[in-house]
């Protein structure tokens, strides 16, 4: 375990040589152990080698195929392909074998967000965002999905709860400008938009929209 740790934190210092050199005597030591196979295939993934990496992936499987984080694993290299049908097979088998992070379910969520199953991420999105409270940016995917299925007024709830978290995140302002205005509260969602171009000045969207509705007022067409 001191060895994996040792290599683990070589792994965060980007010494990814010396990092591959001690996971690889570990596997020398306990071939028959899925974890070696897990954080190599880890370490592989983070240096953009996929398929090497899935093939570690693949062999942890074969020695334990129940072992949760080689789907994980699996999950987040076929995500990095884009391949999101196959990225949300692995995401579920890893919850499946007891994966309880929010991490998994925040992962599995934007997997069906990229096939456009905006529903049924929902569920997922929202379980992120229950385990991991204070990550503004799983909470504001779980907001912005909401907002996508058209349940407008959980979303407002949920990106208000972001700012919270967050009071600096851009686009959680620019999404409860965008609800003001479906609203029909121009001077609200004027106020979100500025707030947005405050933290993130080159918000075009923002802008757009400040655009819009300075013009919406001027015409009190609202």
């Amino acid at each position: 375990m001191a060895k994996t740790e040792q290599a683990i934190e070589l792994m965060k210092q980007q010494k990814y040589e010396e990092a591959a050199k001690l996971f690889n005597e570990i596997i020398e030591e306990k071939p028959s152990d899925p974890l070696g196979y897990i954080n190599f295939g880890n370490l592989l993934l983070h240096m953009g080698d996929l398929n090497h990496a899935e093939s570690f992936f693949d062999k942890a499987i074969a020695l334990d195929d129940k072992v949760a984080a080689a789907y994980y694993g699996l999950g987040n290299l076929f995500y990095e392909k884009e391949n999101f049908p196959e990225a949300q097979r692995n995401f579920q088998q890893a919850i499946k074998h007891g994966l309880e992070a929010g991490d998994v379910f925040y992962m599995l969520g934007m997997s069906m967000n990229q096939q456009n199953f905006k529903s049924l991420a929902i569920p997922y999105l929202q379980r992120a965002s229950e385990i991991d409270q204070n990550d503004d940016e799983k909470m504001f995917q779980y907001g912005l999905t909401l907002a996508e299925s058209n349940y407008l007024s959980e979303a407002k709830v949920v990106f208000n709860n972001v700012l919270e978290i967050n009071q600096q995140h851009s686009d959680a302002h620019y999404n409860l400008g965008v609800l003001a205005l479906y609203n029909e509260n121009a001077k609200e969602a004027l106020e979100y938009f500025n707030a947005a171009l405050h933290y993130q000045p080159d918000h075009i969207l923002a802008a757009n929209g400040k655009s819009k509705v300075e013009e919406l007022l001027r015409s009190n067409t609202l």
